[in-house]
């Protein structure tokens, strides 16, 4: 959202560059319009502009959640966002990915995510808790990844805390999921904007998070973990998947 009429020209210089190279060009294809509020504005998953223009779908193009503009969103949106994970591994994935995204946009994750994946020996999180100060310099010398000391410190500082909780209580699922009493709390928003930042459930998570020792999980990023990992359907009802996840329930 534009709070000052002032900086409208100096934030949407790129989407005019790119209106006058595609008339310049005389492009006929639309694609790259699709996705203009990710460079006007930081993109923000499920809070995205209810004044996004409406895309052009064709009779086979089924409804999306607004944030899903771009193909690998749609990718992402269509086959893991909001889909219940109890595998280990995947929740300590996106342990770590929410936590490299923080101030950055979702998509530049999952730009990065099969580099992620590499650099990271899969999201193991035995092989992370062990990484010592010359592993993690490799990882800052890493252009593949977010290149960030205290990104990286915490996802080892992570690695470590996570297997504490596996030791205590059997599996990191076990623990993670009480705080929505073991199944999907299921959400009905029609508009993005009603679609809340943080609960009372995520800040539940980021309190007994911080208290074993995690890093990076405040409230706002165990909320986006929550919808990553399916503790909560936050799809549009609009969202073809909204029925789709209700009916695997």
């Amino acid at each position: 959202m534009l709070h000052n009429v002032k900086r409208t020209d100096r934030l949407f210089t790129p989407v005019k560059k790119l209106m006058d190279a595609r008339s310049l060009k005389n492009l006929s294809d639309p694609k790259p319009l699709e996705c203009l509020s990710l460079i006007a504005r930081p993109w923000v998953r499920g809070r995205a502009s209810s004044n996004m223009p409406n895309q052009k779908r064709s009779s086979r193009t089924p409804t999306r959640c607004a944030w899903a503009c771009s193909d690998l969103a749609i990718g992402y949106h269509d086959k893991e966002w909001g889909v219940p994970a109890h595998g280990d591994g995947t929740l300590f994935e996106f342990l770590i990915l929410e936590g490299a995204q923080a101030g950055l946009s979702w998509e530049t994750i999952l730009n990065k995510r099969e580099n992620y994946r590499a650099a990271f020996d899969r999201f193991d999180p035995r092989a992370v808790a062990r990484y010592d100060r010359r592993k993690k310099q490799r990882l800052l010398n890493d252009a593949g990844i977010v290149r960030n000391r205290l990104k990286i410190d915490s996802a080892v500082k992570n690695a470590r805390a996570f297997l504490r909780v596996q030791k205590e209580f059997g599996s990191f699922d076990r623990y993670i999921w009480q705080f929505v009493g073991g199944k999907p709390r299921l959400n009905a928003w029609r508009l993005p904007r009603q679609v809340p930042a943080r609960t009372a459930e995520s800040d539940a998570m980021s309190k007994d998070l911080k208290k074993r020792g995690f890093n990076f999980v405040g409230s706002t990023i165990c909320y986006a973990f929550m919808q990553a990992v399916g503790m909560v359907n936050d799809h549009s009802v609009k969202c073809f998947r909204y029925k789709v996840l209700i009916s695997k329930r």
